[in-house]
């Protein structure tokens, strides 16, 4: 239905995305989005080693034949994690797109193109996504203030980035952030990306390997139900609202405080184990943006993409029409 560079060039057949998620992107929701046509990635880092990655990317592969990618989230941890042996893995399983995001992609890039590998590397700035083409990346995924997890420290949403974007970069752009509906994807589009990335809304999906209850409270929750946590560490980062991350906005405020203070309250060991796994909305910390307030319902993969796709293209071809006198 929709077909552009983009699509082209990464063998998919949907220009929509789920972007890499943290215990979420396992192969039980990345088939899923790819069987729906869309591209879909893997979590690098979800899995405890590089081995476990290989046999994450196996599982994937029996669930699906069509096209899906990794993605590979570079950030400074408290223990040192083997990002080589990461991207090796990747590389011997025959993977052929990345999903790169956090730091500088610069160190893995020669070995991910000797193997053939197209890049999309995640930014939250234009001038990071510039600085990325340069690189040689393949393709920018840039996330907008409206983002669940790190959108940078500007504060610019997508209506102004995407089009910022589109104009500094030559290469595909694929919007992120506040997306969830047709109208989106159209929006996109217009705006000069050639693809959108879409995390909360396959996070309500009956195939994300996550709580019904964090589902439900996704469909319940509307735009306002969202906190920026970590501004005061230059970290931002949107996250669901629930007790937890009010008061870790809270305490963060106070006159020197330090990460430390909330280290406790943000564990993401305890985000996973007791929201994502138990169930318990207020367990812990959990990720999800803007887009919640237009998310009404839990689908399969199938029914989210062919809604958005259905609805998109009735926007192009009745709804815009009615706007424009003969």
């Amino acid at each position: 239905m929709f077909t552009n560079d983009f699509t082209q060039a990464f063998g998919i057949e949907h220009p929509i995305l789920c972007g890499g998620m943290t215990a979420v992107g396992t192969a039980d929701l990345i088939s899923a989005v790819a069987n729906a046509g869309a591209l879909g990635f893997l979590t690098a880092l979800t899995q405890p080693t590089p081995e476990a990655l290989v046999k994450e990317i196996s599982r994937c592969r029996d669930l699906t034949d069509k096209p899906f990618g990794v993605n590979l989230t570079i950030l400074p941890t408290i223990r040192p994690v083997p990002y080589d042996e990461y991207r090796d893995a990747i590389i011997d399983s025959g993977i052929t797109i990345v999903e790169t995001a956090g730091g500088n992609p610069q160190p893995h890039l020669p070995a991910f193109h000797a193997a053939g590998v197209k890049l999309i590397h995640k930014a939250v700035s234009v001038r990071h996504a510039v600085k990325a083409e340069q690189l040689g990346v393949d393709a920018i995924s840039i996330d907008g203030f409206e983002c669940a997890g790190h959108p940078g420290e500007d504060d610019v949403p997508g209506l102004v980035l995407i089009p910022t974007a589109a104009r500094a970069l030559t290469i595909p752009i694929i919007a992120s952030g506040g997306i969830a509906t047709g109208a989106g994807l159209v929006a996109a589009l217009a705006l000069g990306a050639s693809a959108v990335n879409m995390g909360t809304r396959f996070m309500a999906t009956t195939e994300a390997p996550i709580h019904d209850n964090v589902k439900q409270q996704i469909v319940d929750n509307t735009e306002r139900d969202t906190v920026i946590v970590f501004r005061e560490f230059h970290n931002s980062a949107r996250v669901a609202r629930n007790s937890v991350s009010e008061e870790i906005a809270t305490l963060s405020r106070r006159p020197g405080a330090t990460f430390d203070d909330i280290a406790h309250l943000a564990s993401g060991v305890r985000g996973r184990e007791q929201v994502y796994g138990n169930g318990d909305v207020e367990g812990g910390m959990w990720w999800a943006g803007q887009a919640q307030g237009l998310i009404h319902d839990i689908g399969t993969c199938e029914d989210v993409v062919g809604a958005i796709l259905t609805e998109a293209h009735h926007v192009i071809t009745r709804r815009l029409p009615d706007h424009i006198s003969s």
